[in-house]
Formats: structure tokens, sequence, C-alpha cells
């Protein structure tokens, strides 16, 4: 075809170019470290990823992956395309964190985080010695937002239970909003951490999301978040309830799909009738219809957050989560009414 001919010397001579310069910096030193110093600082942070990345949790890594490529990445090289790392100034930077406030709308705790990224990243490079100083040391943040949320009244959790009755989510929001659960945990639960003998559930597996190579994947792990998530609490009697009619469930769709049926995840609780398990974007996504279903489409994100968080209870997890059972207790009289036997 017409022009592949000068495509392809084009090509050539950057290659040819490009090992030049590779064997130039091997043998002189002193060009190595000009070389280094002049690399892109959206190339850097591209860099910087990946040498981070054995280092951090998955998930961990998905979050600075996600805000960097698709936050940090893309507005500098818009704004300073082709800028140096070690022409990076404060000012560059705070203008940054100014316009995803001002023009995304993002909060001051969403800034933050990228200050996080920003920052690490930049210490690597002050570390390696590619900068002399570093610029996100002086850069003001903004105030930290409270997130402040009230728990869900009586009225507002019979209605919530009635809208998820009989959907995938019936058992995860029952048992969250019992427990104080958080949402990686309820999902993480698994048939061995439930002693019906002993009438105990414990909390020990947790399943989260990380947008890992370009797709979101599953992370499963065996333990909890932190040492204090992890926790043994009492097995009520509807609960037991609830549980065993989940169990046997299970078991009637294993049959009934036969061969189309999952078997990876019989170890878990929450599963769908083909014994996929719910994801944690499922349940985020899900999460609102039913809310608004229930009658509280006015009421906006941080509630319905807190719910699947339960912050309005993760204070009381102390004693092995007793405490935060106590804060909760007043949910067990509607599960009661709602699935006596």
């Amino acid at each position: 075809m017409k022009g592949n001919k000068h495509r392809a010397e084009d090509i050539l001579e950057e290659r040819k170019q490009a090992l030049e310069k590779k064997l130039l910096i091997q043998n002189d030193p002193e060009t190595a470290i000009r070389a280094e110093k002049e690399i892109g600082f959206t190339t850097f942070l591209r860099n910087w990823l990946e040498i981070v990345r054995p280092t951090v949790e998955p998930t961990t890594f998905g979050a600075y992956n996600s805000g960097v490529t698709k936050r940090i990445i893309p507005y500098f090289d818009e704004k300073h395309p082709n800028l140096r790392l070690v022409d990076l100034t404060p000012k560059m930077i705070q203008d940054y964190y100014t316009y995803e406030m001002k023009h995304n709308g993002v909060s001051a705790n969403t800034v933050k985080r990228r200050h996080a990224n920003i920052h690490r990243a930049l210490r690597y490079a002050f570390k390696t010695g590619l900068i002399d100083v570093n610029p996100a040391d002086r850069v003001d943040l903004p105030r930290k937002g409270v997130f402040e949320t009230e728990p869900y009244n009586e009225k507002e959790m019979m209605q919530l239970f009635e809208a998820v009755k009989d959907t995938p989510l019936e058992l995860i929001v029952i048992l969250t909003a019992f427990y104080g659960l958080r949402r990686e945990e309820v999902l993480g639960l698994k048939w061995n951490a439930i002693d019906f003998d002993k009438r105990t559930i414990t909390i020990k597996n947790v399943v989260t999301e990380a947008f890992l190579d370009g797709k979101c994947q599953l992370i499963e792990k065996n333990r909890t978040k932190t040492k204090s998530s992890f926790r043994t609490l009492p097995l009520v009697p509807q609960i037991e309830s609830l549980l065993r009619h989940a169990k046997a469930q299970q078991e009637e769709y294993r049959e009934l799909c036969g061969d189309c049926y999952n078997t990876e995840y019989l170890d878990y609780v929450n599963v769908n009738p083909l014994g996929d398990l719910i994801k944690p974007g499922y349940v985020s996504q899900q999460f609102p219809f039913f809310l608004k279903k229930s009658g509280a489409a006015e009421d906006p994100l941080p509630r319905s957050a807190a719910l699947l968080r339960n912050a309005h209870v993760r204070k009381g997890r102390s004693a092995q989560g007793y405490a935060a059972l106590a804060r909760t207790q007043r949910y067990f009289h509607y599960v009661q009414h709602l699935y006596a036997p």
C-alpha cells in the first residue's frame, strides 16, 4: 500500500535513535542521570505505579491506579503537555486540586486521596534523586469534610426490609443492618464461619473489587480489614432461621441447575440462584433502586452508604462486636415481625 515504505523507514529510524540513546546512556553514567531527570511527569507516574504495585494490596493498587490514570495523568497531559518531572511546581499541583473541586465537584476528602498519590510518588522521586525537593510538600489542602449520618429509624427499616424481601439483597441488607457489617464483610461471609451448634457467626473473610489491568477484578481475602474487625457475634434465632433457609435454597438451586450451577463459590453465603458470588459493585448499583422502592428516594447517598458501611454502629465494635450488636438490637423486632417462622 502506498506510503507503507516511508512509514516503515520512519519506524526504523525511531528505533535506531532509541537504541543509540540507550547505548549512550549505558556507556556514560552522567548522561544516564541527565536522561532520568528529563523524564516527563506523567511518564514518571506510570512508571511509579508499576514500581509500587508489588508493595501494596491489590485493592490499594487498584485505587492508586484508578486515581492516577483516570484523573491525574489526563489533567496534566492536557493542561501541561510534555511537562518534565523536574519542572513540576507546587502551584501546578494546587491548580489541579482547585480544578477538581471546582469543575468536577469532587470533595475535599477525594482531593486528599489524590494528594496522597501524588505526594507518595514524588517522595519516591526525591528519594531516588530525580528531584531535589518534593513540591507536594508546599501545597495547601482543603479542610476535610466530616461525614455525618443518622441511623435509619424504625419505620424506614421496616420499609427497607419490605423492599428487599425475596430479592438477592434481602439477606445482605438484614445481616448488614442487624450486625453492623461492612459491605465486604457481609459478601465475604462463608458457611464455615457460621456455627449452628454454638450459635455464633465469625467475621473473618472479606470480598472486594479492584480495577486492575484494565478490568474490574474480584478480590477474596481470608482475613478482615483490621485485627479488630475479626470478631465473633451471637447467632440469634431469627437470623439463624434465615440462614438455614438460605442454605437449603442454595442446595435446591444447585440441584435444579445441574451442570449450569457455579460450584466455585459453594463456601459463600451470599450467591445468586446460579451460584455466582454477589459482587460489591452489584450491591452498590442495586441498593439505590430498593431505597427508592422503600420510599427513601429523597434520602441521598450518605445514609444509604451508611447502612451498607454501618458508620453509625462502628463505634461499638469492641468485646467481639457485642457492643455493636447492642446498638442494632432494636432491628431484631422487625426481623422477627417479617420473618416469623
